[in-house]
């Protein structure tokens, strides 16, 4: 009987923490819009990271967030040293006023998770839903889970592709994992048949146009692409805008966040799709989207350019080159960091908590940092081409208009001994 007790108060407690969650975002100060600029308070979206680079909620007409916020979503997991970067790149101070928006469980659980971090002047913003509103210029090419899911089952969706859509899940070598689990009816490419030796720069343009033909894909098909890690997806989507493909589109935060969601997958082999004989365009439609040895060079020459280094600062300075395979380190002289992750394997400066995109804002100051602007030719590159990828990636959907990969990188660069490098503790040059 006392166990049964004992049960049964723990779930009545467990409930009364659930009801009082929301209550706690009504038990917030309310602000206006007006007095919230009047305080120069932070504007602080808490939804899920979708809603925020642009998807509408359910009916909604226009997606997006409230103009000048930030985000940080009530899902999203800091570790306690992860904290004080977070709440830093957000502008989130002890005694600066911060407005929250959302609904009223993430309201309240960011109130929660910001008291605890000991931001003190918290409210809640007032008739945020028909406040102006900005988006990721093409937040339409970064597309989220539910939104697949219900693509899949024929349901409508905001931005369905025009005609033709196909899923592929990118990674290197066979398909040993999507064999264990996947989303259901991926195609499956491998990262081989789009790069070969010795550079592990991208394959011919013939080679590259049987791939995709192959995988019944023409210039006018809508490509749907996720990675266990999103760079091999970026790798693949980088290479399909170079040949011309017109509607590509990434899975954001990849499988993970497609775990997350606890939708179906499937095992067994991958979908094949019906081979199309005709791309339909000459490739490459966008031979600017790709940056030689020779361009990159020129480009160092040209001032209103970046050569820009997706690398972790220890490959930049030169105390690792960031692969078993590459044996020297340093860098290009003359290029500008534009961060990428702990490892080779990683682009988690560009990624929030979940995996998902940053906001275009963050990313944007990170590479101001360097002056790598929106207006410049820029080049990106990292050891031999999926960080750049994701990173050029990244730009474009932010619709910077003159972006490049350059695809030998690190790899290529330092091949040569002619070609001059550089290590050490480095400064962005004043603009």
């Amino acid at each position: 009987m006392k166990r049964h007790f004992r049960s049964l108060q723990a779930v009545l407690a467990t409930l009364l923490l659930w009801c009082a969650q929301p209550a706690l975002a009504g038990e917030l100060p309310r602000l206006s819009l007006a007095d919230a600029k009047a305080k120069q308070a932070v504007i602080l979206d808490t939804r899920a990271s979708h809603l925020y680079q642009g998807w509408p909620m359910d009916g909604e007409k226009q997606g997006g967030h409230v103009t000048g916020a930030e985000s940080l979503s009530a899902d999203w997991k800091y570790s306690d040293e992860e904290w004080p970067a977070a709440l830093e790149s957000k502008g989130l101070k002890a005694d600066r006023p911060v407005a929250i928006y959302g609904a009223p469980r993430e309201v309240a659980e960011v109130a929660r998770l910001l008291r605890k971090q000991g931001v003190k002047q918290l409210f809640e913003l007032q008739g945020w839903k028909t406040m102006p509103r900005e988006s990721l210029a093409r937040w339409q090419q970064l597309v989220y889970p539910r939104w697949l899911a219900d693509l899949q089952e024929g349901k409508p969706v905001v931005a369905a592709p025009k005609g033709d859509w196909k899923l592929f899940e990118v990674d290197w070598g066979s398909p040993k994992a999507y064999l264990i689990s996947h989303i259901p009816g991926a195609g499956y490419i491998n990262t081989n048949d789009l790069e070969e030796e010795p550079l592990w720069n991208k394959v011919s343009d013939e080679a590259l146009k049987k791939l995709l033909l192959e995988n019944g894909i023409r210039h006018d098909t809508t490509v749907i692409l996720y990675g266990r890690n999103t760079m091999a997806a970026a790798r693949a989507a980088h290479l399909m805008m170079y040949a011309g493909v017109e509607d590509v589109r990434l899975l954001d935060g990849g499988l993970d966040a497609w775990f997350v969601q606890h939708l179906r997958t499937e095992t067994g082999l991958p979908n094949k799709y019906e081979p199309v004989k005709e791309f339909g365009v000459a490739i490459p439609a966008h031979p600017e989207y790709y940056t030689t040895l020779d361009q990159a060079k020129a480009l160092l020459k040209q001032p209103d350019s970046a050569l820009v280094s997706v690398r972790t600062w220890d490959e930049f300075v030169g105390n690792t080159s960031g692969y078993s395979y590459i044996k020297p380190k340093g860098d290009i002289p003359g290029a500008k960091w534009g961060h990428g992750g702990v490892d080779a394997n990683s682009m988690s400066d560009f990624h929030n908590p979940d995996g998902t995109m940053k906001p275009a804002r963050e990313i944007l100051a990170m590479w101001d940092q360097w002056n790598i602007e929106p207006t410049q030719q820029a080049a990106f590159y990292c050891g031999t081409g999926w960080r750049a990828s994701e990173a050029f990636f990244y730009a474009w959907l932010m619709d910077w208009k003159r972006i490049s990969v350059y695809d030998g990188g690190w790899y290529e660069w330092s091949m040569d001994p002619k070609n001059p490098t550089v290590t050490g503790e480095r400064q962005p040059a004043k603009s």
